[in-house]
């Protein structure tokens, strides 16, 4: 299938920033869009927007921490719609710090969040593009994993292991299927709600609005990479602002 129009896709963290903006921006391309994130009432009022626009969603209460959550999300897809086309692995969370403040816990809400349920994904996915013969991964990754900085050390260790996986994983993949990774710089979010260091969330805030991209440059470059024909497979895209270094 070329194009967009039609697939049913799958997204994570849907319910804000750029799971929001790409969930719309599909939807306006004629996707059936499947909605997962842990804040119901605004997975309820994106589902309603998109539905009132003409277009087709519904939505799963997904926590991505848990395995049985990611795999609802894409059993739900597949019983509702009889397929699914993509999956984009979009939730994720950085709560930075420099490493001399010991915040373990934080460091560990990153691995469950960032990593495993990308990891999750493919293991819900994968058997199901199989048996289907098609379908497409879209991880989204990060330029912090590109240009290591202090405080970043285990979000950017965490997003390059997605890229590392996600890489491994377009090797594997085969003929039959495709898989990207989007890798944004600052983009306008609430990413650094996050951040439960409030001079970084501070920090974060303010670079945010300062340079920050709309989340729908995002998906629109995560729009371009589904929209091609299927034996084109866009492996990695980075987009920054222009004002990031």
């Amino acid at each position: 299938m070329i194009g967009i129009e039609g697939k049913v896709i799958a997204i994570t963290g849907a319910s804000s920033g750029i799971g929001e903006a790409t969930a719309l921006k599909l939807a306006g391309q004629g996707a059936i869009l499947v909605l997962g994130a842990r804040r119901e009432d605004r997975l309820a009022a994106l589902a309603q927007a998109i539905a009132s626009k003409g277009a087709t969603a519904s939505y799963r209460v997904t926590d991505v921490r848990r395995r049985e959550h990611v795999e609802a999300l894409v059993t739900h897809a597949v019983d509702t719609y009889g397929k699914l086309d993509v999956l984009v692995s979009n939730a994720g969370i950085a709560p930075i710090s420099p490493l001399d403040d010991l915040r373990v816990e934080d460091w560990e809400a990153m691995i469950d969040v960032n990593v495993k349920s990308v990891l999750y994904g493919i293991a819900a996915a994968l058997p199901v593009f199989r048996r289907q013969g098609f379908g497409h991964f879209v991880n989204t990754i990060s330029t912090a994993g590109l240009k290591i900085v202090p405080t970043m050390a285990v979000y950017a260790g965490s997003k390059n292991a997605v890229r590392t996986i996600t890489e491994g994983l377009r090797q594997e993949a085969g003929a039959s299927l495709r898989v990207t990774g989007i890798s944004p710089g600052f983009v306008d979010t609430d990413l650094a709600s996050s951040m439960t260091d409030p001079a970084m969330r501070a920090q974060g805030e303010a670079g945010m609005k300062s340079m920050g991209m709309p989340a729908s440059a995002v998906a629109d470059a995560i729009a371009f990479a589904i929209s091609q024909p299927p034996n084109v497979d866009v492996g990695e895209i980075v987009l920054r602002p222009t004002a990031q270094g």
